[in-house]
């Protein structure tokens, strides 16, 4: 953990005003393409875009039934660049957010941002880290129009490269018609919705998302940095799929376990815009301020880890093409050398064969003793849980209680035992 206090403070004195300036949205050969126009005073700019290409399911749409949406997306793109500099005021052009949307997305950015403050050694309040000011002329937001998507038959499943996707996917795939959605394609997710049989690209939803590389610049001369809530930012642009689809409903794959905290005693939580507390008040916000234009909701919401990783062992045409590592997503490998990859070996084991795990890990991840500190967090052993997407405490001590009886030999199972008995 760092300790940026002193740079927060630099930060905010010297940028006191964030500003979201302007959007744009246009069609670029059967693309929706966004540009945003972030600003911090007269020296910084961010200009990222998006391209968000429908294929085979995308219908005509007016852009003015999409402006509210694109702009929801910006004040969540936002927030990658403004805690950069952690300006106390952001400035939105075009539309005013009333007093009870505003409490929502500073929320949102609060929570959303504990694993970012918590690494920073930073300890704001939620009431005053940051304040929303308004252009003169800035519309009203109510008086933007949703149009209520209403095809039930089919759903929307952003498809993540890892366990979790692939069982919303081949499950809810018995029910209705898969529409997949990726972000910035990569092996493992195109993999996925390969073996599922989307195997023309057409049949996929896709957007590449690009980050500014002012931010990547300013990151680099140490500036503030660090996590920001992905999942809020994903469940936006569900939503604009939702409105250029038709499709109604959207799966995503977050399970019981995103509600605990990351850190112990606290609400720090590295998953909260994966946790019920984010879905519960983004239903809420889409049902009072977008007319309840789509159907967000979890599949898995009702699943432990390990409930999920039973399912998803039945799916073995998945076992080569699946993948639940950031460290090495560009190369489509398991690195070995994480908390991730260390977790999901854990949750599998009870119910793939030690073979096949080495087999699709390309090691064995129970034999690695730089693997200890990663299992120490994962297991309660260690204070604080690994700032990653995993299981709880106690699903990852019922998976190693599992696999006792047939790998009590393996080095982390041992140290398990071992740590039992003192």
């Amino acid at each position: 953990m760092k300790n940026n206090q002193d740079k927060f403070i630099e930060f905010r004195e010297k940028y006191p005003l964030f500003e979201f300036h302007d959007y744009e949205i246009k069609v670029d050969n059967d693309a929706l393409v966004m540009k945003f126009d972030f600003r911090v005073g007269e020296s910084v700019r961010f200009a990222p875009q998006m391209r968000l290409n429908a294929g085979v399911y995308a219908r005509d749409v007016d852009f003015s039934e999409l402006e509210g949406l694109v702009f929801h997306i910006g004040l969540i793109e936002l927030i990658s660049y403004w805690k950069s500099v952690c300006s106390p005021k952001i400035l939105i052009h075009h539309f005013r957010l009333d007093e009870e949307q505003q409490k929502w997305w500073k929320k949102l950015y609060y929570k959303g941002l504990g694993e970012f403050f918590y690494q920073n050694g930073l300890n704001p309040s939620q009431d005053d880290f940051v304040e929303f000011v308004f252009d003169d002329n800035a519309r009203p937001f109510a008086e933007l129009s949703f149009n209520r998507v209403d095809d039930d038959r089919r759903v929307i499943v952003p498809i993540g490269g890892g366990k979790d996707s692939v069982v919303t996917l081949e499950e809810l795939r018995r029910e209705k018609q898969i529409v997949p959605f990726i972000i910035n394609p990569r092996g493992a997710t195109l993999g996925c919705a390969r073996v599922a049989g989307f195997t023309d690209t057409d049949h996929i939803v896709v957007l590449k998302r690009q980050i500014a590389p002012e931010l990547l610049e300013l990151n680099a001369r140490g500036f503030l940095n660090g996590h920001t809530p992905f999942s809020a930012m994903l469940a936006f642009y569900t939503l604009l799929v939702s409105r250029i689809t038709g499709v109604r409903p959207i799966a995503l794959s977050n399970e019981s376990s995103a509600n605990e905290p990351t850190i112990p005693g606290t609400e720090i939580n590295h998953q909260y815009s994966k946790s019920f507390e984010f879905e519960e008040d983004f239903r809420r916000y889409v049902s009072l301020y977008m007319n309840d234009c789509s159907h967000y909701y979890s599949y898995l919401r009702p699943l432990t880890e390990l409930q999920i990783a039973e399912r998803f062992s039945k799916y073995d045409q998945y076992f080569d093409v699946f993948k639940s590592c950031n460290a090495g997503s560009k190369e489509d490998k398991w690195c070995c050398h994480c908390s991730k990859c260390l977790f999901a070996y854990i949750i599998l084991s009870p119910f793939i064969s030690d073979e096949k795990m080495i087999r699709i890990f390309g090691a064995d991840l129970l034999e690695q003793e730089d693997m200890m500190t990663y299992f120490d967090e994962l297991t309660g052993i260690a204070e604080n849980k690994p700032f990653e997407c995993v299981g709880t405490i106690e699903e990852v001590r019922d998976a190693i209680r599992r696999i006792i009886p047939t790998r009590s030999d393996k080095l982390l199972v041992r140290h398990y035992i071992s740590e039992l008995s003192k």
